[in-house]
């Protein structure tokens, strides 16, 4: 559903796989924060070769839970020496965070409380090591409305071209409309500073 919806989303994951060998670290910790079902957990399993580090992927919902425990059992059946993964079903913003190399919130950040942003960003910058990175993926809104109004156009052009109707369309807008929170690029930049993420670099758009 969300190759349907997202445009770019397969290149994030496969791009978020691609840099973390930059980053990580032996003997750190990774995060997958709302890792739905695992794909970002697929792509750096198969793409990060250091020495006893461990992914610990982490969602809300225990119906993806139970999937990607499902798909990543069955992929140790077939593959050897891929990094170890622990999967767990908590609420992102009151985990303790381990010393993490890399932190992946991909498509998760909109939907945690806009007054629990901070936090959460504040405790993973505090648990990042000094060579470490976050992850950060998110839907946003432009300040000028015209551009806006174009971009909307645009996504909605996207979601026909990949079979949504008119009807799919309504429907999702109306189920997403309280619960995702999407913020600027402006906002995101400043609330990172403020958890105290020193460099802030936005890769793809």
């Amino acid at each position: 559903m969300i190759k349907r919806s997202a445009p770019g989303y397969p290149m994030i994951i496969e791009q978020i796989g691609r840099f973390a060998p930059l980053f990580v670290e032996d003997n750190s910790k990774i995060y997958d924060l709302g890792c739905s079902l695992g794909a970002v957990s697929n792509a750096l399993r198969h793409s990060i070769r250091a020495e006893n580090v461990e992914i610990i992927a982490i969602d809300n919902s225990e119906p993806m839970i139970e999937k990607a425990t499902q798909f990543f059992r069955l992929q140790d059946q077939v593959h050897d020496g891929l990094i170890p993964i622990n999967l767990q079903k908590a609420d992102i913003t009151q985990i303790d965070f381990s010393p993490a190399s890399i932190v992946v919130l991909n498509l998760t950040l909109q939907f945690i409380e806009p007054s629990e942003r901070l936090k959460l960003l504040s405790k993973i910058r505090k648990s990042l090591l000094p060579t470490g990175a976050l992850f950060l993926s998110e839907k946003t809104y432009f300040q000028d409305p015209q551009e806006q109004a174009v971009l909307d156009d645009m996504h909605l052009a996207f979601k026909r071209a990949n079979g949504y109707s008119e009807l799919e369309i309504a429907q999702k807008r109306e189920a997403i409309e309280n619960v995702m929170r999407i913020d600027s690029f402006e906002i995101h930049k400043e609330r990172l500073h403020q958890a105290g993420y020193t460099r802030v670099y936005q890769w793809f758009q």
